[in-house]
């Protein structure tokens, strides 16, 4: 992929509250992926944008979220357990708790297989009790679904029963294949914003639903390539890299576009092992490295009726809230 060009290379002699409403007009005029919007070096919140619709998921009392699982079936297990969502056995006792995972199921461990049948067992599982399950798409499923196999390991590729079969498997026609693409790139449940790597203003002006949907066009070959660049969803680190008085601005707008209060991603790893919160609790960065690949960092967030808390093997942790 393209290096990815700091928040500042994008600043324009035009102040942001000028140059935002252009943007959002210019995605509303045509299908394609939008202008990569204006950095502000300025602090504080950004203009008023129009809120989208409400969103299709209702808020549940317990929303529990796990970040980056990398092929890794036994860390999967351990931590949905640690977060009280699975049984002894890997079966579904989150009860009424929503689960999601934010993508990056595939590479670099022994599993991918393992860790998306896990994953989809639960899926089915957990509505008997009034639960479920949000599996998001994270830019290593993209790759793999484009033929960017260069983080799959041999035992994966045994795992599948050859390169070949995984091939198959992972094609628009293959289970998995046809299962991946049909995962949302972004949601939003209640007031928090969940998506792999991050949503910059233009993007979520369009709101979760037509980013996701732009995702899949362009996995399809059907839309533009930028929604998986390194500005788009998928891929994006600002708001976890860059300095707050950049990230933070821009994240107010882009959690002002959404009509959200909080966003959620993973992608970019905590080697610390804890969940990282910027922007007074605005976002919450829950790649901690859990699986084998990354020191195996058990950690998941819980939000109880819109409280953040980090869960850890040592016990649970209150995070800042917005």
């Amino acid at each position: 992929m393209p290096p990815r060009r700091s928040l500042t290379a994008f600043a324009r002699p035009v102040g942001a509250r000028l140059l935002l409403p252009l943007l959002l007009a210019l995605v509303g005029a045509c299908a394609s992926a939008p202008p990569t919007p204006a950095a502000s070096t300025q602090a504080g919140p950004g203009p008023e944008l129009a809120a989208p619709a409400p969103p299709a998921r209702p808020t549940p009392a317990r929303i529990v979220a796990v970040g980056d699982l990398h092929g890794d079936t036994d860390a999967t297990l351990a931590v949905l357990q640690l977060a009280g969502v699975v049984d002894a056995q890997g079966h579904w006792s989150g009860g009424q708790a929503t689960l999601v995972q934010t993508g990056d199921m595939l590479d670099r461990g022994l599993s991918s297989k393992g860790v998306v049948a896990l994953l989809q067992r639960l899926q089915a599982e957990a509505p008997a009790s009034g639960g479920q399950v949000v599996v998001l798409l994270g830019n290593h499923e993209a790759m793999n679904l484009q033929g960017d196999w260069r983080y799959v390991s041999p035992e994966d590729l045994n795992e599948f029963g050859g390169e070949q079969a995984r091939r198959e498997a992972l094609s628009a026609q293959g289970a998995l294949g046809s299962w991946l693409r049909q995962r949302d790139a972004a949601t939003r449940i209640g007031d928090t914003v969940f998506v792999h790597g991050g949503l910059r203003p233009a993007w979520a002006a369009m709101g979760t639903s037509a980013v996701s949907a732009q995702v899949r066009a362009a996995l399809d070959g059907a839309g533009s390539p930028m929604v998986l660049g390194p500005e788009g969803p998928l891929w994006y680190r600002g708001y976890v890299q860059e300095p707050e008085v950049l990230a933070c601005k821009e994240l107010g707008e882009a959690l002002t576009a959404l009509g959200a209060r909080r966003m959620v991603v993973g992608h970019t790893t905590q080697r610390n092992g804890r969940i990282l919160s910027r922007c007074g609790g605005q976002l919450l960065a829950i790649d901690t490295g859990i699986s084998a690949h990354y020191g195996r960092n058990l950690a998941a967030l819980e939000l109880r009726s819109g409280d953040a808390w980090g869960l850890y093997p040592a016990g649970p942790e209150d995070l800042p809230d917005p």
